[in-house]
């Protein structure tokens, strides 16, 4: 019995703690759209050292991530918040620099520069250390310049590559760097919710790519009420480039209700997008891509009479928080509660509320309204890069303690290089387990304290 109690513990804890990687995995609600991506770790790197302060340094791992998009492709990215840990298999989102810590950073486009005239995008080491002035760069060393070299302007950081030919072309890019201005999204739609009344066309919603071309369809449950996707002429649209304005064609005497449309394309996403991730893994700036998938969705409201609300949500980091923006494109007033607080918009009138969330956490927004409306809005707000060196109360020359993060997802040991899966992340897969291990062991404490206490009152009978 205290074998099976023990198990029983160890098995419930495991699913408990399977349920909260789970939550921990989830995205925002409400993507703004663009590619998502799953980290699958550091690959191409070598080793720098960091000035932690107070004659303390630390040894960490320089270099490429790469990322597997869902539906299809492959990312390489850099790091750019030095002192976050990578969370194993985080999952990623295409975001705005404004998002993210590059949107208050003046050197933003400095990173993006580097992006593009360093390795991976400059694949002829040769002819980059020629120019650069480091001789006999190779993919590991040339990531590792490039990584350091970022880390300057997206942490001003006091990093140094550990490899002479390496710190060269750091140094060399830091020195050379121009402001570039944020590349275009892969695909969005602004804004991606609408509403209405039946009878007329809902929108529009306009597609933002850099995409030749995307395709476009409605949802089942549009299709099946004969909601239509079209133009503002009326006409079906199946396909759409930048700039393109979408319609929902709602018949007239269609019942009360929702539907959905999704714009989808196959390209290479621009170099220098910033990739967030919900379950709060450190920010990833984009340096390569495959022929990916992006997607992006939009929904409309609609009824009859009445209020016919609609809700969209943007991280806003100059306000440290979530710009909750409701229309209301019917004929009485929208009442809805939002953190608390109850607003009322007036018949074709829009307001926007600002929830303030602190940084590094994480928000569960909801707007609720009458007649069952609600809308839910789920993310991290990761503004800025983290804290200051030394933070990590780490020891000197890299003796980290295995307790502390570690910084770029790297070991606090010398690295070596290579082929591999991700160094020392800051998270373990073995979480569960030792979690379910203690919970085992209280369990049969537990049991061996009953039986005990039994056994003693049959003896006293």
């Amino acid at each position: 019995m205290a074998a099976g109690a023990a198990t029983a513990g160890l098995l419930t804890m495991g699913l408990l703690a399977g349920a909260g990687n789970a939550a921990a995995d989830e995205g925002d609600t409400h993507h703004q759209g663009g590619a998502v991506a799953t980290l699958d770790g550091l690959k191409t790197y070598d080793s720098a050292r960091l000035d932690l302060g107070g004659g303390k340094t630390q040894n960490i791992a320089a270099g490429l991530f790469e990322m597997n998009v869902e539906g299809s492709g492959r990312l390489q990215t850099y790091c750019i918040d030095i002192h976050n840990p990578t969370q194993n298999k985080a999952k990623y989102l295409e975001t705005p620099w404004a998002g993210t810590s590059l949107g208050a950073n003046e050197n933003a486009g400095k990173i993006l520069w580097i992006l593009e005239n360093s390795y991976p995008q400059i694949g002829d080491l040769a002819a980059l250390g020629q120019k650069s002035g480091a001789e006999g760069l190779t993919a590991k060393t040339a990531a590792a310049g490039t990584q350091v070299a970022i880390w300057r302007f997206s942490d001003g950081a006091k990093v140094e590559a550990r490899d002479a030919q390496a710190e060269k072309l750091a140094d060399w890019l830091e020195a050379e760097a121009q402001n570039l201005k944020e590349p275009k999204t892969s695909l969005t739609l602004e804004p991606n919710a609408v509403s209405g009344k039946a009878g007329g066309k809902l929108g529009p919603v306009t597609v933002h790519t850099d995409a030749g071309q995307v395709s476009v369809a409605a949802s089942a449950d549009a299709a099946g009420a004969g909601v239509k996707v079209t133009d503002k002429s009326g006409n079906a649209v199946t396909s759409a480039s930048d700039g393109t304005e979408l319609y929902f064609d709602v018949p007239e005497g269609t019942a009360d209700g929702s539907a959905a449309l999704t714009v989808q394309a196959t390209t290479e996403i621009p170099v220098g997008r910033a990739f967030a991730s919900p379950s709060k893994s450190q920010t990833q700036i984009l340096a390569g891509s495959s022929e990916s998938t992006v997607t992006a969705e939009a929904t409309a409201n609609w009824a009859t009479k009445g209020a016919i609300p609609s809700v969209t949500a943007e991280k806003n980091c100059a306000k440290d928080g979530v710009d909750v923006t409701a229309s209301n494109q019917g004929d009485s007033p929208f009442t809805f509660e939002l953190a608390g607080t109850e607003h009322t918009i007036g018949a074709g009138e829009s307001k926007t509320v600002t929830v303030p969330v602190a940084e590094d956490a994480k928000y569960d927004i909801t707007v609720k309204g009458p007649n069952g409306f609600s809308e839910r809005f789920e993310g991290v707000l990761d503004c800025k890069t983290q804290g200051t060196p030394g933070t990590e109360t780490p020891g000197t020359d890299g003796d980290t303690p295995s307790s502390a993060p570690s910084p770029a997802g790297g070991s606090s040991d010398e690295a070596t290089g290579g082929e591999g899966d991700l160094a020392n992340t800051g998270s373990s897969n073995a979480t569960p387990l030792i979690a379910g291990i203690a919970v085992a062991l209280l369990a049969a404490g537990g049991a061996a304290m009953f039986f005990l206490r039994k056994k003693k009152a049959a003896a006293g009978e």
